[in-house]
């Protein structure tokens, strides 16, 4: 797109900012084409031949801290925690080798911020919602998650049952994702939730007593209480809205050329049963956790 077409799209953008990077509620999203794009056809995506970033290499963004499950170590270069292994397949359906792969740091917000990124595609548990959408474009959903409660096992909201336990109680997220937006769209607590830049701040505020309970991704609760606050406990998953799953997705340019492409990677990788692969390999402990209704 030229350059002045594109300033104005951005120009344009920067008026929904605040939509796109705030609650974002989840919505309908089929294991098909996310994005509406026609199909891509053989040529446009051959193998190794993709009009990226950085010529004859495929950069992929995520942030620092990289949490697990979702990444070990810290390092997303090691192919170990599922997002890192489902980067790497999708890199390899799209014929770029593990050493024609690139790692770049983007924070969380950021990736679904408007304006020109660069990254070829950025994989960080990010929910794919009708707002992120107007500001970047997803592939189709490569995870199908549940947003959960983790709390102190000596807090008052460990033994909540219901939905309408949690109202009184102090609740903390990260910001800009699905996990406060249930709080603030679906549970409605009486106090004003508790909104951190990362997980990191949210877990020391739950280990401080500063909120009685946190709100991530089943996963996400499954590590936190399994292996850093092991005090803690996962109190339920909230149920998602109208049966329809909350999906992650990677996140590209608006304009991006390469989102059906990536979007067919991820397809096939759920056809062959890849994802299915990873996720029991790397999410196993996440199966099940009490509904809160």
């Amino acid at each position: 797109m030229p350059l002045v077409n594109r300033t104005v799209r951005l120009a344009v953008c920067s008026t929904v900012v605040l939509a796109a990077t705030a609650a974002c509620a989840p919505e309908s999203e089929n294991s098909g084409n996310a994005t509406g794009d026609k199909p891509a056809t053989a040529s446009s995506c051959a193998p190794g031949k993709l009009s990226t970033v950085a010529s004859g290499k495929l950069t992929v963004g995520t942030d620092k801290p990289a949490y697990a499950p979702w990444f070990q170590d810290d390092e997303p270069a090691n192919g170990k925690g599922f997002e890192s292994a489902v980067a790497y397949a999708v890199a390899k359906q799209l014929g770029y080798p593990k050493s024609q792969v690139v790692w770049q740091t983007v924070p969380f917000n950021s990736s679904f911020a408007p304006g020109a990124k660069k990254f070829d595609f950025d994989i960080n548990q990010v929910s794919i919602s009708k707002a992120r959408k107007t500001a970047v474009a997803f592939s189709s959903g490569y995870y199908d998650v549940r947003q959960a409660v983790v709390a102190l096992k000596s807090s008052k909201a460990a033994g909540a049952k219901t939905v309408a336990d949690l109202k009184d109680v102090k609740l903390g997220a990260q910001v800009g994702t699905t996990s406060l937006d249930f709080i603030n769209d679906l549970v409605k607590p009486t106090q004003k939730p508790a909104v951190y830049q990362k997980n990191d701040f949210a877990k020391s505020a739950l280990k401080n007593g500063q909120v009685d309970a946190i709100v991530v991704d089943l996963p996400t609760a499954f590590y936190i209480t399994g292996a850093e606050v092991t005090d803690a406990k996962v109190v339920g998953q909230f149920e998602n809205s109208a049966g329809t799953p909350e999906q992650f997705g990677l996140v590209l340019d608006k304009e991006s050329e390469l989102t059906s492409c990536v979007t067919g990677a991820v397809d096939s990788l759920r056809k062959d049963g890849t994802l299915a692969s990873l996720e029991k390999k790397w999410l196993s402990e996440a199966v099940d956790a009490p509904v809160l209704k």
